[in-house]
């Protein structure tokens, strides 16, 4: 699993983060890589995981949670 940067607290925020046109990344902590093109599984907040959502990676920029 990923992180997405910033430290989202919900993934509503994330959500409304996207829609509003905020950059997003993505990050694997430890030796993982993210790829820069298609789907990722991220969770959130950092530590905590109250969320789990699919993403969709473009140019090494989140666009799109479902």
């Amino acid at each position: 699993m990923s992180y997405v940067r910033p430290n989202y607290k919900t993934k509503k925020e994330l959500k409304q983060a996207l829609k509003d046109g905020k950059t997003v990344t993505v990050f694997e902590p430890g030796v993982g890589t993210v790829p820069t093109n298609g789907v990722v599984f991220i969770e959130g907040p950092h530590g905590v995981h109250m969320w789990y959502a699919e993403g969709w990676m473009v140019d090494g920029k989140l666009t799109e949670v479902k």
